[in-house]
């Protein structure tokens, strides 16, 4: 099982929305040291997180903090990118951006860390996927296409890494009420739920988080026309 108390944690985009309220509740679970990631480090506002400037698209950035970051026990891949890129229509830099930071992000600092979780006894990582994982909506063709690939990362990973000593965790929610959705007119989870969901997920070593009714409906209708069932899904641009 893995502990909070004491643990040494990477949240990547950790100045705001979820994680900010990730490294807040890291905290308040006792760990000992919480490195907060974000293009600006000065965005960072919580008193005790260590800020780190990271560009998770860029490995010399990600090495960098992973050299800075050398006592991480827990890796909480956060950061990630909305543009609700279209397949036909949206310039296709806007699609392989989305990919750039949701799915290539993750697996840039995974591969930077998981030396550093070994050297330091084993470990967990998180990594936030979504309800779009599962579905894809005309509001966000790319970006579920990221999320989608991203949970297919995490189950691979999931199984290289256990004989390794490091868990991996994947979480799935729906709308979090954070300025990403702002527009969106759908009931929204708060990031504090979310990210207490989260570490309860960690610390039990759980294969998946499903943080929100939403997630747990579709999850267990897989096959369905989810579109038509929750037609929130199904938000206009």
């Amino acid at each position: 099982m893995t502990s909070i108390k004491g643990s040494v944690a990477v949240v990547t985009g950790g100045s705001r929305g979820l994680g900010k309220a990730l490294v807040e509740a890291l905290y308040q679970r006792g760990a000992a040291k919480v490195y907060a990631t974000a293009r600006d480090p000065l965005t960072v506002t919580h008193p005790d997180a260590v800020p780190l400037a990271l560009e998770v698209t860029d490995p010399g950035s990600v090495a960098a903090v992973a050299d800075q970051a050398s006592d991480a026990t827990i890796l909480i891949n956060n950061a990630g990118v909305l543009l609700s890129a279209s397949f036909l229509d949206s310039p296709v830099d806007d699609v392989r951006r989305e990919f750039e930071v949701n799915f290539y992000g993750p697996l840039l600092t995974t591969r930077a860390f998981v030396p550093v979780l070994e050297r330091n006894g084993g470990g967990h990582i998180l990594n936030i996927h979504s309800v779009l994982s599962w579905v894809t909506t005309p509001s966000g063709e790319a970006y579920s296409a990221s999320k989608s690939a991203l949970w297919s990362q995490s189950n691979a990973l999931r199984l290289a890494l256990r004989p390794r000593g490091i868990n991996v965790t994947g979480l799935h929610v729906g709308y979090v009420d954070t300025d990403m959705v702002s527009g969106v007119d759908a009931p929204k989870t708060s990031p504090r739920s979310v990210a207490e969901q989260a570490l309860d997920g960690i610390e039990s070593d759980a294969s998946e988080v499903l943080a929100d009714d939403l997630s747990r409906q579709v999850k267990a209708g897989l096959s369905a026309d989810l579109t038509a069932l929750y037609p929130q899904l199904a938000a206009p641009r």
